[in-house]
């Protein structure tokens, strides 16, 4: 199937099927995506180009081990909140932390992009659960967030297509040299921008979902009819 047929236009239309389409595609769709995937070779963490410092940030999450599948309560299927994390290992003139996280087997062209968080303290040492704004929460306090892929500054909770298999979620963090002068919402390219010049170290950590052939049902109703009586 082309994915030319599927891919909505314009602002709102991007919104839409970021945020909402992928679950609501029927598993027959996921089916026939199978072979189309974004592919961990495109995200942020692989295509940045870097020659020391890549993996040297120890990368974890008390909610889920490196390539486990996320808890529900972090997914769309759930609450959506965004998981915690913690780190350590970061070098020597680290001033900030960037974090990027993509979903590298949308059946999408590139990545999607699930959230992004710019100048992040070092001596923070993690982010906590909840800590980037979702639905129905506001996150935490002077967090400076990006852009996802839905136009928002907020986190988008995994949402794979039923029957499209386990989709890896690229949670990517960086190190960097000095404190970039972000935008408002920067999105993905104005933040690999930065990280190009700025980059001194890298983590990742993949965390996994996948929606099994029928997990998304359609409530059917019966045609209405006249009252049976006596």
């Amino acid at each position: 199937m082309s994915w030319l047929l599927l891919r909505p236009t314009g602002r709102f239309a991007a919104q839409r099927y970021t945020g909402t389409m992928l679950e609501k595609l029927p598993e027959v769709i996921g089916h026939a995506l199978q072979g189309m995937r974004a592919g961990l070779d495109k995200i942020v963490f692989n295509t940045l180009g870097m020659r020391q410092g890549m993996a040297s940030i120890a990368l974890s999450s008390v909610a889920f081990a490196d390539h486990a599948p996320l808890p529900s309560r972090h997914t769309a299927d759930g609450e959506g909140l965004s998981p915690p994390l913690q780190w350590a290992g970061l070098p020597a003139g680290t001033e900030s932390l960037v974090l990027v996280v993509e979903d590298a087997d949308s059946p999408t062209p590139n990545p999607l992009v699930h959230a992004i968080v710019v100048g992040l303290r070092p001596t923070e040492g993690k982010l906590d659960e909840a800590a980037i704004p979702s639905r129905d929460n506001a996150g935490a306090a002077g967090l400076h967030v990006g852009r996802n892929s839905g136009l928002q500054a907020a986190w988008l909770p995994p949402d794979p297509p039923p029957g499209h298999g386990a989709h890896r979620y690229a949670f990517q963090l960086f190190a960097l040299d000095g404190m970039p002068a972000f935008s408002a919402a920067p999105g993905r390219d104005e933040v690999f921008d930065a990280l190009r010049k700025h980059a001194l170290a890298s983590g990742l950590l993949i965390g996994t979902c996948e929606r099994p052939d029928g997990s998304i049902k359609i409530k059917k109703t019966a045609p209405a009819g006249p009252l049976a009586t006596g």
